[in-house]
């Protein structure tokens, strides 16, 4: 789908405006916060970071594979995984702000609520940047980034849906969805040992 193909500024845009936009809020929360806000602050970044890793499956499983339309869209990375395919910036960030940091505001603290954020939009870009890394660039067998991409590329080649999660398989364990494939022991060459 042409939509979710963006342009390599558009494209990139997420590794270069998400870490303005973690450091700007980190710095108003702390310095506008009491004295000791930047332990809350922290307490909360990284509560939203773990957090983030739930979102990231839920999202990939329910919405990514199951939505009419997101459906088609994240049909388009499966097709073509070399193409710069994503969520604009614009549509990404302003779901952090109107669904997170907005009503986190309404009923948190301050630190907190900036710290929660923070979490989520930082793992929201390690997911971009992991799954960036997993599509392009090459990497070395027997390293853990192969295993990564091994496991991700089961998601995609795979009859059976699994591995939703990216930088983590840990909710896949969780809830059933993790591919195992056995690998067939090698036959055995005669004359060799």
């Amino acid at each position: 789908m042409q939509l979710m193909r963006l342009g390599r500024i558009g494209y990139y845009a997420d590794f270069y405006v998400y870490p303005v936009v973690i450091t700007g809020l980190t710095t108003y929360a702390i310095w506008q916060g009491p004295e000791g806000a930047w332990a809350t602050w922290l307490s909360a970044f990284i509560a939203g970071a773990a957090l983030w890793t739930l979102v990231e499956y839920l999202l990939h499983r329910f919405v990514l594979h199951h939505v009419p339309y997101i459906k088609d869209m994240h049909d388009a990375h499966h097709e073509d995984q070399q193409a710069l395919i994503g969520a604009p910036i614009w549509i990404s960030l302003s779901l952090m702000v109107v669904v997170v940091l907005i009503p986190l505001s309404l009923i948190a603290e301050q630190n907190v609520a900036i710290g929660l954020a923070c979490g989520l939009m930082l793992g929201h870009f390690w997911y971009g940047s992991v799954h960036h890394i997993l599509h392009h660039w090459k990497i070395k067998p027997g390293t853990s980034w192969f295993r990564l991409k091994r496991r991700h590329m089961l998601h995609h080649h795979f009859d059976e849906m699994g591995n939703f999660g990216v930088t983590s398989g840990f909710w896949d364990v969780v809830f059933g969805t993790d591919i195992k494939v056995r690998v067939a022991a090698s036959p055995r060459v005669p004359g060799r040992q």
